[in-house]
């Protein structure tokens, strides 16, 4: 780990975290996202689109370059970074998979999706969520909440224990955290799963 300490900028030979299970398993996922995204790019310019689909051509996109930031970040060790990105991705895969659920909320997406109107994210997680686990949606997005606006518990999600066997707050990579590694990664992989998921499921007519 010293070694990789002195690193400025790492390359997919030698990142930090290079061989563990989750980061192969989401550069799986993403292989087959990019993939499948190709596809649909192609069709969607070939079709004329319903709102829906409209609505995924935007939300989709977005969603796989988050998760596409969160893998580099990873790699570069930022993984502070990588864990605050999950709320915006997290955004855009229930808001696609909200309006897949529930189709006539779709006249709010077109309407802009303003602030008065659109259900809140705990909100869309308890409405599709909530008849297996009721108001599932506070505890789903309590974590990702503290991470966004910086309350005292995010701080958590930000510590290292340095050489001297101190506990600190790095401003820069964190190299010896393989638990928020796993996190940033299977988070990252369970909504962009959604996210393609979605894709498939409002264009069913690619060529798979």
């Amino acid at each position: 780990m010293n070694n990789k300490k002195a690193k400025t900028v790492f390359t997919p030979e030698d990142e930090p975290y290079l061989g563990r299970e989750t980061v192969y398993a989401f550069d799986q996922l993403i292989i087959v996202a990019m993939r499948t995204n190709g596809k649909i790019a192609s069709h969607s310019h070939e079709i004329e689109k319903n709102d829906l689909q409209w609505a995924a051509c935007q939300l989709v996109p977005a969603g796989f370059s988050l998760a596409l930031s969160i893998r580099e970040l990873v790699r570069q060790g930022y993984l502070y970074g990588s864990l605050v990105l999950l709320r915006p991705l997290a955004e855009r895969a229930i808001t696609i998979y909200y309006l897949h659920r529930f189709p006539e909320k779709v006249a709010i997406w077109k309407n802009g999706w303003n602030y008065k109107e659109r259900p809140t994210l705990s909100k869309m997680f308890s409405e599709i969520g909530g008849d297996k686990f009721p108001n599932c949606g506070p505890e789903m997005t309590k974590i990702m909440n503290s991470l966004t606006h910086g309350d005292p518990e995010s701080a958590m999600w930000n510590l290292i224990e340095s050489e001297d066997g101190s506990i600190g707050h790095p401003v820069s990579k964190i190299l010896n955290r393989p638990d928020l590694c796993d996190k940033a990664c299977l988070d990252a992989a369970a909504f962009m799963s959604i996210l393609l998921t979605m894709a498939l499921a409002i264009f069913p007519d690619i060529e798979k």
